[in-house]
């Protein structure tokens, strides 16, 4: 019956080692399952054992492939999810993984939509910011919750403030009064604004009646 025949540090890492069946290699792993299964040289293989090892190791190269994602932006369930298929982790411990970041609050799809509204809608509008989340995999039931509670007032805000920027902008390489209405226009409507709201400001930023078509 095959045995373990050593367990060696890594020189790179020393967190991880290497383990050698029968004098031959036969897989890496983190040091902390070494010590957690009581593997030691000399000992009989036991299969399932090791199947169950290298499936917490790359449980744990799951788990800290999404964490590291999170670590530079907090991301959808969907996004985490895209990420690992990517990564070529298989669909077990995907799960186990986004079980895990929920557990412990680092992956909650209605805090990153409150907090992706309150970032955005200072220079974004609903639409925009409506369909940005539906690609990123938030509910269109969560979604149509919190975009129904989202300050009017405060959109219109923001949109005035980008508005009368981009008009500052474009009458100073541009005098025709058409033309000037229907770059804001184009401009407002890409950033997500309705019809109304948009016509609203530009008859107020530009002082004229003329309904834009």
């Amino acid at each position: 019956m095959s045995k373990i025949t050593g367990i060696e540090v890594q020189k790179k890492n020393p967190k991880r080692v290497n383990v050698f069946i029968d004098e031959e290699f036969s897989f890496g792993c983190d040091a902390e399952l070494i010590y957690r299964y009581g593997l030691r040289k000399d000992e009989k293989v036991d299969v399932e054992k090791i199947k169950t090892i290298i499936e917490e190791e790359d449980f744990i190269k799951c788990k800290n492939a999404a964490l590291k994602t999170i670590e530079r932006a907090y991301k959808t369930e969907k996004e985490i999810r895209d990420k690992l298929i990517a990564k070529a982790f298989p669909e077990n411990l995907i799960k186990r993984t986004l079980d895990f970041l929920k557990e412990y609050n680092f992956l909650d799809d209605k805090l990153y939509t409150e907090m992706y509204l309150k970032d955005k809608i200072g220079n974004q509008g609903k639409n925009k910011i409506y369909y940005s989340l539906l690609r990123k995999g938030v509910s269109e039931e969560l979604l149509k919750d919190k975009i129904s509670n989202v300050d009017t007032e405060i959109e219109e805000e923001g949109a005035y403030t980008l508005c009368k920027k981009k008009y500052d902008s474009l009458i100073k390489r541009e005098s025709d009064t058409l033309k000037i209405s229907q770059k804001l226009f184009r401009f407002m409507a890409s950033k997500g604004y309705e019809f109304d709201m948009i016509n609203r400001l530009i008859k107020k930023i530009m002082r004229t009646d003329q309904f834009l078509e």
